[in-house]
């Protein structure tokens, strides 16, 4: 894939992938303590008699890494340009993180749209997820591009049938 400076630069089946980390005990628990103290995230006895059997990561935390992960994946969806969001229409968590684990992202864009209503941006529609191939976490999620305009105003596109806007 070639830079991609603009919304108009971007292809449908494009594929990104990022870098790999791995999951400890600390950062399941330091994550725990601050943003989800439940006992499967925080004492490995207590979570021994929860539904995971055992130390788990919040599906929070492993959100939060993701969206860390994206802002390293190559190539890069957006270029030089932030990741911002405007929505995440799915999020499953399919399976429990757990400490010792390694994540990366894959990603695909399956859609794109003009906004209809900021005729400079435009959205795309990204799934991720992987853990040495299985797959803790599905999402889908948009993001706002700015798109290349060259006038004030870029003319207003009819929808297709099945386009959002937003």
């Amino acid at each position: 894939m070639s830079t991609v400076e603009w919304f108009d630069d971007l292809v449908v089946g494009t594929r990104c992938q990022s870098e790999e980390v791995q999951i400890t005990e600390t950062d399941i628990k330091r994550f725990a303590i601050e943003f989800d103290p439940q006992p499967m995230h925080l004492d490995e006895a207590a979570a021994a008699k929860t539904v995971f059997k055992g130390l788990a990561a919040s599906g929070w935390h492993t959100a939060a890494i993701a969206m860390s992960l994206a802002t390293k994946a190559r190539p890069r969806p957006l270029g030089p340009h932030p990741l911002i969001g405007i929505g995440v229409d799915e999020l499953r968590w399919l399976m429990p993180v757990r400490p010792g684990d390694v994540l990366h992202l894959e990603g695909e864009i399956v859609s794109l749209a003009r906004s209809m209503t900021k005729p400079q941006h435009g959205a795309d529609n990204l799934s991720t997820g992987r853990n040495h191939g299985w797959l803790p976490q599905s999402r889908s999620r948009s993001l706002s591009y700015q798109r290349l305009t060259r006038w004030p105003s870029a003319p207003r596109m009819p929808p297709p049938s099945t386009a959002r806007v937003f």
